[in-house]
C-alpha cells in the first residue's frame, strides 16, 4: 500500500509526477457519465507505460474462449468491453521536439480530479533536453448533461523561449485492449474524413457490428484571442487529424479547445451516425467551453444534493467516501435499461467490463437510496430482459426448466469459462431474487412484481427445484457440488448460504404468488397461464423449503459454511506468518482450496441479506467464528463485515473494515488499481456508512435508523431518498438530527422510537448505543 495522493475533502490530488504510479493514477482519475468513460491518459503523447482506455457503454466484443479442457456447457465466448477510439489526443511539438513526459524533466506536476464539479485538470512545467521550459495546463470532462460530448481546454506557455508550437488534435481508432489475444485488434474502419478544423471517424467491431462515430472540432487562441489558422489534414488507417502551427513568444499562452461527439449504433441508425454526431457537436460548440463547464458543475451539484456523505474529523474517510460516490454516479445513470454496471466501471478492462452478481448484491442499495426509484427499477428490468437467455443457460447445463442467470454477461448469456464459476457458483441466482425483494421492500412498488418480478422469481425457483436432490438418509434436500461466495473453496456440498438463499427464494416466490392471487386475481391468472405453473410445482417448492438441509455445529451454535468445514485446520489469519499473505499471490491454488481461509463473507453474506430472520446472538456467534479466518482478498468482503460489526457494536472492527473498503483504490490495498477501480465494491463502501454506521433498514414499510458514530469522527451525515422524500441524517455523539428536504411527510423509527416528520420538517433524537470492544 502506498498513499501518494494528497488528502482533500472534495478532490483527488497528485503532486509530482512518478511514472511508476502513472497507471494507478490513470485508473483513479478516470471520468465518465454513464454513457462513456475515459481513463486519465495524457492528451499529449506519452511513451512510458500506460493503459489507454476510452470506453463506450454497451459496446463489447465476444472474444474466443475455447480451450483444450472444454466441457459441455461451457460458454462459447468471453465478452469484453472494448477500448474504443482515442478522442482526447492532442500531439504537441516544440520546434521539432515532441512533448513527452517520459522524455523530459517534469516540474510542478499537479493532477486534480474535482469531484464536486466533475472536472479533471492537470498542470506541469516541462524542461526539454536543450533547457527550454514550457508550462502546460489542461482541463477536461465528459458532460453529464450532454452525454455524447467530451471537451478539453489545453494550454501551452513558453517560459524562456520563442518558437513554433505544432498542435495535432486527432481521432485514433487503431487501438487494442490490454488483454487481447496475440495483440489482436477488434475494430475495422468504416468512414473517415478530415477537413479544416474538423475530422470524423467511424469504426465498427469485427463481430456484432457495433459502430462508433467520433467527430471533433477545435479552436485555437493566443492570450485569449481566437486565431484564424490554416491546417493540414492527416488521414491514416483508422486515424484522422489536423496539424496547426502557432508562433509563440515567451510568456504567450496558446490554448486549444477540443470538442468531440461520440455516438454509437446502439442509439442511432447506421446512416445517421455522422450527421447525428455533427449535430450534437455543433450544439456543444455553440454553447462554448465555459458554458459546458458551468452546466457540468451545476449538474454535479444536483447529484451531490441527493447522494453526499459528510464526515467531520476524518479527512481520509471523507475523501474516500466521496470518491466512491463520485465513481458510482459517473458509472451508471440509470437512463438506459439495456446497461448495467461492470466491476471496473469505465476505469479499466479487467473482468471484461461485464455484469456480475455485484450489481444486485452491492450496487442496488446505493441507487435505491440516492436516486429516483426508476433508476434501480431499470437495473431489475435489465435482468428481466435477459430471462430467456437465463433459461437457455439452464438448459445448456442439462436442466429441463428454470433459469440460471449468468455469473458474467453482457447480453444475458454466460461468458465465463472457469468451471467452478460457470457450473457451481449458482448462488448468483439468489442475488437476483433478493434484489427484487429489496427493491419492492424499499420502494413499495408492488406493481413491479405483477409486471416483471414474478416471472423471474418463478423461473429461478424452478431452477432450485431441480438443482437440489433428496437425500433419503437425511430425509432432507441437499445441494451438491457448488461454490459459495467464498471462492477459496470449490465443489463443496451443502454450502449453507447457497442452500439458504435457494430456500428463501422459493419462500418469497410463494409469498408473491399468494399476494397476487388475493389482490390482482386477473393478473395472477394471466401469469400462471403464461408460466404454465402447476400446483405440484408449488407443492414441491414448499416441500423443499420444509426439508432443506442446513449444516450447523450445535456445540458452537454456528452455521457451517459447508459439510466438512470443521475438518480443516482452524488456524486464524493472525497466527499465519505475514509473509504468506496475500494468499492468492503466495500460495498454490491447491493449498488455498484445502485451507480454512475465507476470501469474503459467505455465511455472513446470508446473515446480512436475511438479517431479519436471525437474532443478534446468532449473528455474533457466526461473526466471531468466521471473521478470524477471513483474509478479505475480495474487494467485496470488508463492507459486509463492517455492516455486521456495526450491528454487533464492534466499533473498532467496523471502522477498520470501513477504511479498508473505502480507500481500497486510493491507497492501492490490493496492489491492482492500475487495472481499474473496484467500482462495485464502492457501493459496499456507501453501504458501510448508511447501512452500517447509520443502521438503516426498512421494516413494515417504514425507514428504521439505529446509528452510532466511530470514535474517529466528530459527526457524519448522509442523504437517503425513501418513497419520494429525501432526508438528511446527521449523527453526532449526542443526537441524531433528521431534516426532511421535501414536502412529503413520513414516519421514521430512530433507535427503536417512532417519529413523525412533516414536509420540510426536522426530528431530533437522543442517541445511546452500546459499544462492544
Amino acid at each position: 500500500m502506498k498513499q501518494y495522493l494528497k488528502l482533500d475533502e472534495w478532490s483527488i490530488i497528485e503532486e509530482g509526477f512518478d511514472s511508476h504510479s502513472h497507471e494507478i493514477s490513470e485508473s483513479i482519475f478516470s471520468i465518465g457519465n454513464g454513457y462513456m468513460g475515459q481513463r486519465a491518459n495524457f492528451e499529449e503523447q506519452y511513451s512510458g507505460t500506460s493503459l489507454q482506455g476510452s470506453y463506450m457503454a454497451g459496446v463489447y466484443y465476444p472474444d474466443k474462449t475455447r480451450v483444450g479442457w472444454w466441457k459441455n456447457g461451457y460458454p462459447e465466448y468471453f465478452a469484453k468491453v472494448l477500448n474504443s477510439t482515442n478522442w482526447i489526443g492532442i500531439d504537441v511539438d516544440i520546434d521539432g521536439t515532441p512533448l513527452d513526459l517520459s522524455q523530459c524533466i517534469v516540474k510542478d506536476f499537479v493532477r486534480e480530479l474535482n469531484m464536486k464539479e466533475g472536472v479533471l485538470s492537470r498542470s506541469f512545467t516541462a524542461v526539454l533536453e536543450d533547457g527550454r521550459e514550457l508550462k502546460v495546463t489542461s482541463v477536461r470532462f465528459v458532460s453529464i448533461v450532454r452525454h455524447e460530448i467530451g471537451a478539453i481546454r489545453y494550454s501551452i506557455t513558453p517560459m524562456n523561449f520563442t518558437g513554433t508550437i505544432t498542435l495535432t488534435p486527432y481521432l485514433d481508432g487503431d487501438v487494442k485492449n490490454k488483454d487481447s489475444n496475440y495483440d489482436e485488434k477488434f475494430w475495422l474502419e468504416v468512414f473517415k474524413e478530415a477537413g479544416k478544423g474538423n475530422a470524423a471517424l467511424t469504426v465498427k467491431t469485427k463481430k456484432l457490428d457495433f459502430h462508433v462515430t467520433s467527430v471533433m472540432t477545435y479552436e485555437v487562441s493566443k492570450n485569449g484571442e481566437k486565431l484564424e489558422l490554416g491546417a493540414e489534414q492527416i488521414e491514416k488507417e483508422k486515424y484522422v487529424g489536423n496539424v496547426v502551427h502557432v508562433q509563440a513568444g515567451e510568456g504567450e499562452e496558446i490554448t486549444i479547445f477540443k470538442y468531440v461527439a461520440n455516438v454509437t449504433s446502439r442509439d442511432h441508425g447506421l446512416g445517421q451516425l455522422v450527421d447525428k454526431a455533427r449535430e450534437v457537436l455543433d450544439q456543444a460548440v455553440q454553447a462554448g467551453f465555459g458554458e459546458l463547464e458551468r452546466e457540468q458543475k451545476a449538474a454535479w451539484g444536483d447529484k451531490w444534493k441527493e447522494s453526499d456523505i459528510v464526515i467531520e474529523g476524518d479527512v481520509a474517510a471523507q475523501q474516500a467516501i466521496r470518491f466512491n460516490i463520485f465513481q458510482l454516479n459517473q458509472t451508471y445513470s440509470g437512463e438506459d435499461d439495456r446497461l448495467n454496471i461492470g466491476p471496473k466501471g469505465f476505469t479499466g478492462e479487467k473482468y471484461g467490463g461485464s455484469t456480475y452478481w455485484d450489481t444486485e448484491a452491492y450496487c442496488l442499495p446505493f441507487y435505491l437510496s440516492t436516486a429516483d426509484a426508476s433508476i434501480s427499477r431499470n437495473l431489475l428490468i435489465y435482468r428481466y430482459k435477459h430471462l430467456e437467455k437465463a433459461k437457455e443457460n439452464a438448459k445448456k447445463l442439462g436442466f429441463t426448466k428454470g433459469a440460471l442467470y449468468p455469473m458474467v454477461t453482457m447480453n444475458g448469456e454466460e461468458c465465463h469459462n472457469e468451471w467452478e464459476i460457470t457450473f457451481e457458483e449458482i448462488h448468483r441466482n439468489g442475488a437476483i431474487a433478493y434484489a427484487i425483494y429489496n427493491y419492492v421492500n424499499y420502494t413499495g412498488d408492488t406493481s413491479y412484481l405483477a409486471q416483471y418480478g414474478l416471472e423471474v422469481l418463478a423461473e429461478i425457483s424452478r431452477f432450485w427445484e431441480q438443482r437440489v436432490n433428496y437425500a433419503a438418509s437425511k430425509d432432507k434436500y441437499v445441494m451438491l457440488g457448488v461454490t459459495g461466495p467464498n471462492e477459496y473453496e470449490n465443489n463443496v456440498n451443502n454450502n449453507w448460504y447457497t442452500n439458504r438463499i435457494a430456500s428463501w427464494t422459493m419462500e418469497y416466490t410463494l409469498e408473491v404468488l399468494k399476494e397476487l392471487e388475493q389482490n390482482q386475481p386477473e393478473r395472477y391468472a394471466e401469469l400462471v397461464s403464461k408460466l404454465k405453473l402447476k400446483d405440484e410445482e408449488t407443492a414441491k417448492w414448499q416441500d423443499i423449503i420444509s426439508k432443506m438441509y442446513y449444516p450447523e455445529d450445535a456445540e458452537r451454535g454456528i452455521f457451517l459454511q459447508q459439510d466438512g468445514f470443521l475438518d480443516k485446520e482452524l488456524l486464524p489469519v493472525k497466527d499465519l506468518d505475514p509473509s504468506h499473505l496475500p494468499l492468492n499471490q503466495k500460495w498454490s491454488w491447491d493449498r488455498i482450496l484445502r485451507s480454512v481461509y475465507i476470501k469474503q463473507a459467505d455465511v455472513l453474506q446470508g446473515l446480512f441479506f436475511l438479517g431479519d430472520r436471525y437474532d443478534l446472538e446468532t449473528k455474533k456467534r457466526n461473526f466471531d467464528f468466521y471473521e478470524p479466518f477471513t483474509v478479505h482478498e475480495s474487494s467485496l468482503s470488508p463492507c459486509v463485515h463492517s455492516i455486521l460489526a456495526c450491528e454487533l457494536g464492534y466499533q473498532e472492527k467496523a471502522y477498520e473494515m470501513y477504511l479498508r473498503t473505502a480507500r481500497l483504490d486510493l491507497d492501492n490495498y490490493n496492489n491492482d488499481t492500475e487495472d481499474g477501480c473496484h467500482t462495485t465494491s464502492m457501493a459496499g463502501t456507501w453501504m458501510s456508512v448508511v447501512h452500517g454506521f447509520g443502521g438503516l433498514k426498512v421494516k413494515d414499510g417504514a425507514l428504521h435508523l439505529n446509528p452510532f458514530i466511530p470514535g474517529h469522527w466528530s459527526s457524519f451525515s448522509f442523504k437517503v431518498m425513501f418513497r419520494g422524500a429525501r432526508f438528511n441524517v446527521k449523527v453526532t455523539d449526542q443526537e441524531v438530527v433528521i431534516l426532511n428536504e421535501t414536502d412529503i411527510p413520513a414516519v421514521l423509527n430512530v433507535g427503536g422510537q417512532e417519529y413523525s416528520i412533516e414536509g420540510m420538517g426536522e426530528v431530533r433524537a437522543s442517541r445511546s448505543v452500546e459499544v462492544t470492544s
